[in-house]
């Protein structure tokens, strides 16, 4: 089900092939790594869920190039040491491709957490914010987002009157593994984190965010 609140592109290469995750409802989830590469060269390497039947869309080979489009899913893991929020990519279609890469998120939610207004050591501006994004069947999806710069100075002194944010953003590879949205695969931590477009930032809700999505 499509959730104009919620959605996200992805194009990148086939990093490694899906691993049985869980079933649900008779349908069976695998996870996978996407490789994105960024403008600067760099590559993150982003976790994917995708149902069986998603997967068949598309030839499974490390390396293809893979367009996938969807929306970013949050849980809490049980584990031993504590509950972990695991953020993923929920994939609805997943397709071969010969398209450039892409990394193209928008969300429309609710500040649920006070955010945390901070300096970097080289001395810049971030603020840590806490976005709730409703989900069909009176479900949300906790989404932890980074804000720079003029945009985390105006979400710092955020109220609970002005909690609705609309935003555009990217995802990329978190080098610390100590961070809440830790998980594994294929034996192997991942965490990756949702950083903010300065020029995609809205202070108002909307019904709608489809239009901040670049094509």
């Amino acid at each position: 089900m499509e959730n104009a609140a919620n959605r996200i592109a992805l194009t990148g290469a086939l990093d490694t092939l899906p691993e049985y995750s869980h079933t649900n409802h008779d349908r069976k989830f695998y996870r996978l790594m996407l490789a994105v590469e960024r403008l600067s060269g760099a590559v993150d390497l982003l976790p994917v869920l995708a149902a069986e039947d998603v997967l068949e869309q598309a030839d499974l080979f490390c390396g293809e190039r893979i367009a996938v489009t969807g929306q970013l899913r949050s849980f809490n893991n049980r584990a031993p040491e504590g509950r972990r929020l695991i953020i993923s990519v929920y994939a609805e279609t997943f397709t071969t491709t010969d398209a450039p890469a892409q990394n193209e998120v928008c969300l429309e939610g609710a500040v649920c957490k006070p955010p945390v207004y901070r300096r970097t050591p080289l001395g810049r501006e971030i603020c840590d914010v806490m976005l709730a994004v409703p989900r069909a069947y009176h479900r949300s999806d906790y989404l932890p987002c980074i804000l720079w710069g003029k945009t985390a100075q105006e979400c710092e002194g955020r109220t609970k009157e002005s909690r609705y944010l609309q935003l555009g953003a990217q995802v990329e590879e978190q080098s610390s593994q100590t961070r809440a949205d830790q998980g594994y695969l294929n034996g192997k931590p991942f965490s990756f984190k949702i950083v903010v477009d300065q020029n995609r930032y809205q202070n108002r809700r909307t019904k709608h965010c489809e239009h901040m999505l670049q094509t």
